[in-house]
């Protein structure tokens, strides 16, 4: 009786086992290999939309006049003009911003002209202020192009308003039926308070009620 014959069964055995092992060998390879392709693939699909939303948020704007830096710049998005005048190296020491609404949003292609003393000193000297100053710092012929960041006539913090957070005692009392007593008040609650968050606050001061706040909210601002 041979050895192989002998021994049949457990050769038979031996050799189910080690093809048993390579199949499930085989199969573990393929499933990682298989994985890790997949997520090499949604690694990449994960970093084309990172790039895509991060092509997507940037703005271009051009920023002229009284900065340091002129020119074109990429913002992302929700920057406010403040930005971009930092992002242009910050103002210069001619530039007069008492036109322009530094907190204003920026949109794609929006125009920035921060003009000079001697320009906004020129929007002043016409007839109806508030409206004239607002109309020339929009349609300016010096550049031939509109500034979008002008403050406009129609927007809340409107040139000629008084604005309650930052006035003084004598501006204060320019406003009908505010006297020293009650623009002390006044200035006093923003001073504890940390200003006022918009002009129905300013009922919260002692001896300020719905009649008085009735005939001067539309002459203040915050």
């Amino acid at each position: 009786m041979t050895f192989t014959y002998r021994y049949r069964k457990q050769i038979i055995i031996i050799i189910m086992v080690v093809v048993l092992l390579i199949g499930i060998t085989s199969f573990t390879i393929y499933k990682i290999l298989n994985n890790n392709k997949k997520d090499d693939i949604v690694v990449e699909d994960k970093l084309q939309e990172k790039k895509e939303v991060k092509k997507e948020e940037l703005l271009k704007v051009d920023i002229k006049g009284q900065v340091i830096s002129p020119g074109i710049y990429e913002m992302r998005l929700n920057s406010r003009v403040i930005d971009v005048i930092e992002s242009a190296g910050g103002l210069t020491e001619d530039a007069d911003t008492s036109v322009i609404n530094l907190s204003k949003k920026i949109t794609d292609e929006m125009v920035i002209i921060i003009y000079s003393k001697r320009q906004v000193e020129e929007f002043s000297k016409t007839k109806e202020i508030e409206k004239q100053v607002a109309k020339k710092c929009m349609d300016n012929e010096e550049y031939s192009i509109t500034n979008d960041a002008c403050i406009k006539v129609n927007e809340n913090k409107s040139i000629g308003k008084i604005n309650i957070n930052t006035a003084t005692k004598e501006e204060l009392m320019t406003l009908q039926g505010i006297g020293e007593s009650k623009a002390n008040d006044i200035i006093k609650y923003r001073d504890e308070n940390g200003g006022y968050q918009n002009i129905e606050d300013i009922k919260k001061v002692n001896g300020i009620g719905e009649n008085l706040f009735a005939s001067i909210k539309e002459n203040i601002t915050t």
